[in-house]
């Protein structure tokens, strides 16, 4: 077995913790093992009373260019198609069991978004509670032009956040928006310039670690609490949708399409 890739580091700055994903040459591609190494970072974090306030940034060109399909280890087989549909469903379990811990992190988590923020990237993203972007930025959920739904739970937390019409929009299109209109339809609070964007969010780090720590800590639980309602149902109801779809000739289609930089022709199957 080949040694696993170091794909994030944690960097720590007083009463500031920053996530980094580290892996800019693949643009921050996004895999089973990234959320492995991520959710570990997280579990590691949970129970530091030291740190009051954590920064989620990337290296490189952009912040998440989305799945990354050059993982071996992350291909999905069974025996039969309903052991791949089992095997895909049981795996998309496990990446909300997981994101459960980074999501519910006790500190608040500051997302500084630059560049490609596609796919897999938005979903983690949406997972922040605040969200800045660079005006270079630009979102999708590409999923649907590889044939396959989300997984992740990106589409529910943007429902919630910016409402149906819009994530619909955006997830049935794989429609890319810059920054701005990022910020207009509520999917980032604040657009800053590129240069200004690391700065600007360790500024508002500093500004939320001076209040007092417990009582930050019990807003994002309460906002949560409420804003989550229903969610781990629609997350289960989510893995099973998912599973089917990942195992379609289409899919095949799409990503073969994808590697040759083409449009696929679906045929629904």
């Amino acid at each position: 077995m080949s040694e696993r890739p170091t794909l994030f580091r944690l960097e720590r700055d007083g009463v500031v913790a920053t996530i980094v994903l580290d892996n800019p040459a693949k643009l921050n591609a996004w895999s089973w093992e990234s959320a492995r190494q991520v959710t570990a970072i997280a579990d590691t974090l949970r129970f530091d009373d030291s740190v009051r306030v954590v920064i989620v940034r990337a290296e490189g060109r952009a912040f998440c260019a989305g799945v990354d399909l050059g993982m071996p280890e992350d291909r999905i087989t069974g025996r039969s198609p309903a052991e791949k549909v089992r095997n895909y469903y049981e795996k998309f379990r496990w990446v909300h069991e997981r994101f459960k811990v980074f999501a519910h992190l006790p500190q608040p988590v500051l997302m500084a978004i630059h560049g490609y923020c596609l796919g897999a990237g938005l979903e983690v993203a949406m997972m922040g509670d605040i969200r800045i972007a660079s005006d270079d930025a630009q979102f999708a959920l590409p999923e649907p032009r590889v044939g396959v739904s989300i997984d992740a739970g990106g589409d529910l937390r943007l429902a919630h956040e910016i409402g149906a019409g819009w994530t619909k929009l955006l997830a049935m299109t794989g429609r890319r928006i810059d920054a701005q209109t990022a910020l207009r339809i509520g999917i980032v609070q604040e657009v800053v310039p590129r240069d200004h964007l690391l700065a600007h969010v360790r500024a508002l780090a500093d500004e939320i670690a001076k209040n007092a720590p417990l009582a930050v800590q019990g807003i994002k639980r309460t906002i949560n609490f409420r804003a989550e309602q229903g969610l781990t149902e629609a997350m289960q109801f989510e893995a099973s949708s998912a599973a089917v779809l990942f195992t379609s000739d289409d899919m095949q289609l799409g990503y073969k399409a994808m590697a040759k930089k083409e449009d696929a022709s679906f045929e629904g199957k």
